[in-house]
């Protein structure tokens, strides 16, 4: 079992534990998921990035990911294999050649 099997397995229980289950349909948790990414930003507004508060960042970050494995888990999908998949993707429309340095998007290399 992955790591990231591990996490949703912990998650769905402490969530099956307390009947939220009801609550945490994909749209619900897609909202969620947008919602703790901007408590995540709000850290960093106005400030340079080394000034937000680690402890806060680790906190909202954690809810992201747990958010973002609850909805990997509804659709079943294979955090591992999703991840590889995007990264070979990625792979194909950066390529190192034209993408090393560069902040361009893959159509403007």
């Amino acid at each position: 079992m992955s790591d990231w099997q591990d996490l949703i397995n912990k998650l769905r229980q402490f969530n099956e534990e307390r009947d939220w289950a009801q609550f945490h349909n994909a749209k619900d948790l897609a909202l969620a998921l947008s919602i703790e990414a901007a408590e995540l930003n709000e850290l960093f507004l106005w400030k340079k990035a080394e000034d937000a508060d680690s402890q806060k960042v680790k906190e909202e970050l954690a809810d992201v990911f747990a958010f973002a494995l609850q909805l990997a888990d509804k659709y079943n999908l294979d955090v591992n294999q999703i991840v590889s998949d995007k990264i070979a993707r990625n792979a194909e429309k950066y390529p190192i050649n034209k993408a090393k340095g560069s902040a361009k998007k893959y159509d403007e290399l």
